[in-house]
């Protein structure tokens, strides 16, 4: 095996020295054509600086660099598409088909991001990856170059689009084994050995993951590494004690798992060694996957711009193909993934709000290939559920502010240090008098205040043995932190009505005046007015929130409770800055597409007061032994309504008597005249 491993790492050196060899030539040559010969001429010139880059980091020189130069080396890897500079970058497709056409100008500067991925990979001293990205380019010079010289003209669009075809459809196997590979195999993993390896009082460290470095991250890592011991130690504990808990409630044996999946914001490091030695008392080792580890965005509309690109090439049998090599990969690593624990997830916000701008010249999917998305999403998610049984997974997530948010850094911090170790207890009771009043209901009804038109009725699962049974989870500090929401899975016929919220930000993205309308549970319509077209707004939406789908049903149903965390963020003015994590816990939300319990409808749980939660599927769930297809839609996305926009949100029984449990943004039930403190102080 040592043999064969020393072979190919020759073979790929006898590779790259050819390619960097013709790289070389196309930073010199020129083909006549003005707009190709200054792409090819900046593709070469980025090329190489991503192979000095590599020589750099593999020949030792990483560690001995002076901050300055590191520094430069960043800087000048990821310039070309900061904003300043991405009006006149070829990775910006408006650019590209302003100097050639719109099919042209998307093509070239998706090839252009594909060599850009290889920034991490160089970092890593992933060869192979860098070489075949590297390649591409090359493959598709040599073509433009024969044909222009032969025929003076350039090649067909589609010539050029089947190269870049068959590059992802050759190298799916070997996507997919590196990513199942990383995901379920700890050993030899480059950012556990920065975590715990690292000196994290020399900020240097920070540049070997290859990754965007800012002020930010700098400031992150010294403001941790400045902290007391015990601050550290409480941050991790409650994160990995969190993830400890989301196994022992819903009786899952964490005995049998072997690896921990971090995904986190460069900067946390010092907390993560903590909590890399809590997961190690608990039997697990940890893995970080690329598409885990997040540095600074260095241009988000540049990501935006590229979201689809996939879209150039997506059909039917290259969805096969990837899908065929995940599949292998995960039969490859069976008994790995089976001892797969699940992911653990820091996030971060304080970044600024981004609301992008829809290009006309950036690849949309056509419909056909919307619904092929969605198959292939379904069907790998299919296959994950297959190798690493949903039933005995868990997952936490806890989040942390960033420098970006403000001079009030860190008080902020301390404030959301606080909110994040809540007296759970004190919560649990109060839930519990929630959860008793909706038990009576038959449905919810929720309506607006201050400008807001919300005006939904969300139907609920009928209680069979009131005794025994409930409708909703009491959700304490433990996969989901901070403490702060009762939620359930609704009913979807009688679900009808209208969800508005004034200004919400879902997966990143900012949505203003966000109407969304319920029949039967399903989505009839929606609305934003981010843009002056409204039907841009909807399909803002549909690619966003919907994911490409036509409709989704209402997922979840929850009430936050958390009103220190809301009071948090009114006091710092940070409420558009709030993660999802915690602002779903700042009001009423209602989560578009799968319910609260994908996968594991038929693991049994139970609420501290020894009651089953009944309500785990609904009808669209239900078809998961007939039409898997049909059950599940692989999202989430929770949408909150804030206290100060709700004017009403009543449990109504059968017979039509009505249980008040928030009026005109304050909370009314007996028992739960608490949560009101932290709001009559602001």
């Amino acid at each position: 095996m040592e043999q064969m491993q020393s072979e190919n790492r020759e073979v790929l050196q006898e590779r790259y020295e050819l390619v960097l060899e013709r790289i070389g030539e196309m930073g010199t040559e020129t083909m006549g054509h003005p707009a190709l010969d200054a792409y090819f001429g900046k593709m070469a010139d980025f090329s190489q600086k991503l192979s000095g880059y590599y020589a750099f980091v593999n020949e030792g020189h990483m560690r001995e660099a002076e901050l300055a130069q590191l520094q430069a080396w960043n800087r000048d890897l990821y310039e070309d598409i900061l904003p300043e500079n991405y009006d006149q970058s070829w990775g910006n497709p408006a650019y590209g088909a302003a100097q050639m056409d719109e099919q042209w100008g998307q093509l070239l500067a998706h090839v252009y991001k594909e060599l850009r991925d290889g920034i991490i990979s160089a970092a890593q001293g992933d060869l192979e990856d860098v070489l075949v990205r590297m390649e591409l380019l090359v493959e598709i010079y040599s073509a433009c170059v024969v044909t222009w010289k032969e025929e003076q003209k350039l090649p067909s669009y589609e010539t050029i689009r089947q190269i870049v075809y068959w590059h992802s459809s050759d190298y799916s196997d070997i996507r997919a084994e590196k990513t199942i590979s990383r995901m379920t195999c700890p050993e030899g993993n480059p950012a556990v050995d920065i975590i715990m390896g690292a000196d994290l009082e020399d900020i240097r460290y920070l540049y070997r993951y290859g990754v965007y470095v800012t002020e930010n991250e700098l400031e992150i890592a010294r403001f941790l590494c400045g902290l007391p011991q015990e601050t550290i130690d409480t941050m991790a504990d409650t994160y990995t004690e969190g993830y400890r808990i989301g196994f022992e409630v819903t009786g899952k044996d964490l005995s049998i798992k072997k690896t921990v999946d971090l995904y986190y914001h460069i900067g946390f490091e010092r907390m993560l060694r903590k909590a890399v030695e809590n997961f190690a008392r608990l039997g697990l080792k940890p893995v970080v996957r690329n598409i885990n580890l997040e540095g600074a965005k260095p241009n988000r509309q540049y990501t935006y711009d590229h979201k689809d690109d996939h879209g150039l090439f997506w059909d039917k049998a290259l969805m096969q193909r990837k899908l065929e090599a995940v599949k292998t990969a995960y039969e490859h690593h069976k008994q790995a993934a089976k001892e797969y624990a699940g992911p653990a997830v820091v996030e971060i916000f304080g970044e600024e709000p981004f609301s992008p701008v829809s290009k006309p010249q950036a690849v949309k999917l056509s419909p056909e290939q919307q619904k092929m998305w969605v198959e292939y999403s379904a069907k790998s998610m299919e296959l994950y559920a297959q190798y690493i049984p949903m039933p005995e997974r868990s997952f936490t997530i806890i989040a942390f502010p960033v420098p970006e948010i403000g001079e009030n850094f860190r008080e902020i911090f301390e404030d959301t240090i606080r909110v994040n170790t809540l007296d759970y207890m004190k919560y649990r009771q109060i839930q519990q008098y929630l959860i008793d009043a909706l038990d009576q209901a038959d449905h919810v009804e929720i309506k607006g205040m201050n400008g807001n038109v919300t005006d939904l009725t969300v139907n609920l699962w009928k209680l069979q043995n009131p005794e025994k049974e409930t409708i909703f989870e009491n959700c304490v500090a433990d996969v989901n932190i901070p403490v702060g929401e009762v939620f359930t899975s609704p009913v979807l016929k009688d679900t009808n009505g209208v969800l508005n919220v004034s200004r919400v930000f879902l997966n990143g993205l900012e949505y203003r005046n966000l109407s969304v309308t319920f029949r039967d549970g399903m989505i009839a319509d929606y609305s934003c007015s981010n843009f002056p077209d409204a039907e841009e707004g909807r399909r803002y939406i549909k690619e966003n929130v919907l994911f490409h789908r036509d409709t989704l049903p209402i997922g979840e149903f929850a009430i936050g409770t958390n009103t220190t965390a809301y009071v948090m963020a009114r006091k710092w003015g940070i409420e558009d800055k709030l993660p999802i994590l915690i602002a779903e816990k700042t009001g009423p939300h209602f989560a578009v597409g799968d319910t609260c319990y994908p996968h594991t409808e038929d693991v049994v749980v139970y609420n501290p007061d020894g009651k089953e939660i009944v309500a785990r599927e609904n009808e669209k769930s239900r078809l998961r032994d007939t039409d898997p297809s049909e059950a599940y839609f692989n999202c989430h996305t929770d949408i909150t309504l804030p206290y100060d926009e709700l004017g009403e949100l009543t449990a109504v029984r059968k017979d039509g008597s009505r249980i008040p449990i928030i009026a005109e943004g304050r909370f009314v039930l007996p028992g739960s005249e608490a949560l009101n403190e932290p709001l009559e102080r602001t």
